[in-house]
């Protein structure tokens, strides 16, 4: 389906959008609407704020949270009690309430996101059923009866608590934080956050702090949730815990997969959904069976069923798919270049690996294995499966701790270092299996490889303070992805390419990061004969662009091709090193790996 081109330009231009969507908010606030759909649309706003936390926890970073009620009454207890109990003006108790939900959010994420796997959620759960169960029993707080007369919000004197006023103050919000949350997933921290979704480990290769991020994006839902709950208790001007239990966690989790967890405008559409089937299904159940009863929660539990099975994305990838595919503007051409890191000169010793050793239990993986890289040079790490040669390469990276041993960068001690530590030193790589994120463009892939060249954080970028700095980062992705002869497929959903351009891929986002040395771990598997020259020539020019190199690949032909020192792996040990042609002519390489007569 194709739309007309004055609205393909309005889906690409995202001011126009925000202009019209706060138009119409407008227009809908000063229309001839019952009231009835004013209050709705009031609580399906509320609902809204909870679950486009939910939409960065969950959909975008992955981790799914049951306790998201808790926060919404963190923040709506904290604004009843002082506004009743202190006298404090509302304005000021949403900070407060922010700043209790900070606090709360910070000390529980560091405690429960270091978990994964099903602890997660069971953790969340824990944590929602104590702030729950605190809330109903502290004497300050009413105990179950709650906090009642509330004070409204007053603006110059006007209650704007209620009514059409309410709607445009929560729309408002709503609006606010769908466009934050948009320009946050377009940036730095954006990308940042779906790699760690994607793949921890390459996260952390780019040189992702995940916990960090994991914290980041846990305390932001947080944060709207809080915002939510002092929306509530000035809107019901009584505030109790039955709203916050863990049935309303669940709830906020069922909208979120309703809508569809991996979309901005996904937790409206999912809220919208389920707010006004919850209200039909209250009156028409009872009718159709003869007798009350909260019936809507078994259909609501069908209907998820029917989502994960059949539509695991929600509702809102069917209006996706008629909708063209926004693409980045070529807007970089004037940006800034990045700053870039002092090179060793020629024929300086780059890596120097000593001795290295990693024990699994009994098993020794890597025994004692030495060699070193001078920079411009590029070095193949051979040997037949099993010799020990991905296990040597995580060693130099990071991913594995060492046993015993040294690796030394530039001269400088970098064993036993986390890999982003090792990735801001310098030294960057890819991957056997390759790693990205499929649902971005190449050009948004590549731009995570320079990860730590920006410094912008997640409050700049949700203000969109973040623009040049965006610039200079896309323009050295795009500088990359020409240097590698990639330029034509930037725009390109990473997704959608073959097995080489993923390949080459990986190798413009490891150069993305201006490293000093580059790791490629078995890059010519699974391409074929022209994908491989296409990776020949490249490697050939950055060797010639003084690039230094550390090859593991089971390529000969590629590998005597294009190295200038071969180190040969068996069984954990090195066999030997040399030329290639002196590899080539060793006894003890062919008995390796085809075998000796006895």
């Amino acid at each position: 389906m194709t739309l007309p081109p004055i609205l393909q330009s309005w889906v690409y231009d995202a001011r126009a959008q925000r202009v019209t969507l706060v138009a119409c908010m407008l227009l809908y606030a000063v229309s001839p609407v019952p009231e009835f759909w004013i209050t709705q649309l009031n609580y399906i706003a509320m609902y809204s704020l909870v679950i486009l936390g939910l939409v960065l926890l969950t959909g975008i970073g992955g981790l799914t949270s049951f306790g998201q009620a808790a926060f919404v009454g963190i923040g709506a207890y904290t604004s009843a009690y002082l506004c009743t109990s202190m006298g404090w003006s509302p304005w000021l108790t949403v900070f407060a309430g922010l700043f209790i939900t900070a606090v709360s959010a910070l000390v529980l994420g560091w405690l429960t996101l270091r978990m994964s796997g099903h602890y997660l959620p069971l953790a969340t759960i824990a944590w929602g059923l104590s702030l729950y169960y605190l809330m109903g029993n502290v004497d300050g707080l009413g105990k179950y009866d709650g906090i009642l007369d509330v004070p409204p919000i007053l603006l110059f004197g006007w209650d704007i608590s209620q009514g059409r006023s309410f709607f445009v103050l929560a729309w408002g919000m709503v609006l606010f934080g769908a466009f934050a949350l948009q320009n946050l997933l377009d940036s730095r921290t954006g990308r940042a956050i779906r790699a760690m979704r994607s793949s921890t480990l390459m996260a952390e290769a780019m040189g992702v702090d995940t916990l960090r991020h994991k914290i980041g994006i846990f305390l932001i839902a947080a944060l709207f949730a809080s915002i939510s709950g002092w929306l509530f208790a000035h809107f019901q001007r009584t505030v109790n815990p039955s709203p916050f239990s863990l049935k309303f966690g669940i709830e906020y989790l069922f909208m979120a997969v309703l809508g569809g967890a991996g979309y901005v405008w996904g937790a409206i559409s999912g809220a919208l959904m389920t707010k006004l089937l919850e209200d039909e299904l209250q009156v028409l159940l009872p009718k159709l069976l003869g007798t009350s009863g909260s019936y809507e929660v078994i259909v609501f539990g069908i209907v998820l069923v029917l989502v994960l099975k059949y539509l695991p994305d929600g509702m809102w990838s069917l209006v996706g798919r008629y909708l063209p595919k926004p693409q980045r503007v070529n807007d970089w051409q004037g940006a800034k270049p990045l700053a870039e890191r002092a090179k060793p000169a020629h024929g300086d010793t780059v890596l120097e690996v000593q001795k290295i050793r990693k024990q699994f239990g009994g098993l020794t993986a890597v025994n004692d294995i030495s060699f070193s890289i001078k920079a411009g040079q590029i070095v193949g790490l051979i040997g037949p499966n099993g010799a020990g040669k991905s296990t040597t390469f995580n060693l130099i990276t990071g991913v594995l701790g060492l046993t015993s041993g040294e690796v030394s960068f530039c001269g400088q001690p970098i064993g036993g270092l986390p890999s982003r530590e090792i990735a801001r030193r310098g030294v960057s790589r890819t991957f056997q299996h390759v790693k990205m994120i499929p649902e971005l463009s190449v050009l948004e892939n590549v731009a995570l490889g320079a990860q730590l060249r920006g410094h912008k954080d997640a409050v700049s970028s949700m203000l969109r303070l973040d623009r040049a700095e965006e610039q200079s980062l896309m323009r050295e992705a795009a500088r990359q992805l020409e240097r590698i002869g990639m330029g034509h497929a930037m725009h390109e959903q990473a997704g959608n390419l073959a097995m080489g351009p993923q390949r080459l891929l990986e190798i413009a986002r490891a150069l993305c990061s201006d490293p000093a040395l580059l790791l490629l771990d078995e890059p010519a598997a699974g391409l074929r004969h022209k994908e491989k020259q296409a990776l020949i020539s490249v490697l050939r020019q950055l060797r010639s662009e003084g690039m230094s190199i550390l090859l593991v690949e089971h390529d000969m032909d590629l590998v005597m091709d294009v190295t200038d020192h071969i180190v040969v792996m068996e069984f954990g040990t090195k066999l030997m090193d040399g030329t290639p042609q002196e590899v080539q002519q060793s006894p003890k390489v062919r008995a390796a790996y085809l075998g000796v007569e006895h």
